[in-house]
């Protein structure tokens, strides 16, 4: 589903409003009100299910600019799907926040990971050397049942928190930049609270998107905004933190692939 506007949420009721009634400031250039952004939303049983709301954002951004440091034109994007990463950075170890900002190929993709929890964590593939449990099985028994993937078959998700920042470099590089838009899957997704927030370079909100609920399956949301306007991204999972504690009134929920719009370098 593609749609323009802004998502809020009113008991069970999804509404999209239009720019002139959410007040959105005028557009920098020369007082036209700014355009709302693009949003791609899904939800379903399985990959094959959200396949195709994955594919119409990449479309919308443009063509996949891989790994390769520097600033490749102002179109396309950089897409993680953790699956690549060896076991010395996948559980039970932690995975540094920068992994996906290497000065070299293939990593050097301008995204830098922050929480203010324990650590970031990348599950575990099911040939570890250590045996440790796929699907953050090593925190809660209970999670390879209830996490798909959507490429298998590493996951990814904050620990001791439930609140991941998201900042954008020049690729391979430590200048700051922005983006037009960044999405990615869920992974079980119970209640309406996981949500993105994007804010400008200055701080402002540019609005709080709340994705779809699948439980037990897989969501995906994507924001596309008119221009490079994104600098960091509040990324919320669920309503708890990971770990074996977590009960029926709490909502824990997990990532895959991440795409986000070529990062730009700011003026």
């Amino acid at each position: 589903m593609i749609m323009r506007g802004r998502v809020w949420r009113w008991g069970a009721v999804m509404v999209f409003v239009a720019a002139s009634f959410v007040g959105c400031g005028d557009d920098e250039k020369g007082g036209e009100p700014a355009a709302e952004p693009v949003i791609v939303r899904g939800a379903g049983a399985d990959a094959a299910a959200i396949a195709g709301f994955v594919q119409q954002y990449r479309d919308v951004l443009g063509d996949d600019n891989g790994g390769e440091p520097g600033t490749r034109g102002t179109s396309g994007y950089r897409e993680l799907n953790w699956d690549s990463l060896p076991d010395e950075v996948c559980a039970p170890n932690a995975c540094p926040s920068d992994i996906f900002n290497a000065p070299t190929a293939p990593r050097a993709r301008g995204i830098v990971l922050h929480t203010s929890g324990q650590a970031l964590m990348v599950s575990a593939d099911s040939d570890n050397p250590t045996g440790t449990a796929p699907r953050f099985g090593n925190l809660n028994a209970h999670y390879p049942d209830a996490f798909k993937t959507y490429s298998p078959e590493r996951l990814f998700s904050p620990v001791g928190s439930n609140l991941v920042e998201i900042t954008f470099f020049v690729p391979g590089s430590s200048t700051p930049a922005t983006v037009r838009g960044f999405g990615a899957v869920y992974c079980d997704v119970d209640t309406h609270h996981t949500a993105f927030e994007y804010f400008d370079r200055n701080g402002n909100s540019l609005g709080e998107f709340e994705t779809p609920i699948s439980n037990n399956g897989l969501s995906f949301l994507g924001v596309v905004f008119d221009e490079p306007i994104v600098y960091r991204v509040e990324v919320r999972y669920g309503t708890s933190v990971l770990g074996p504690d977590d009960g029926q009134d709490t909502d824990v929920a997990v990532m895959d692939n991440f795409i986000f719009a070529e990062p730009q370098p700011i003026p």
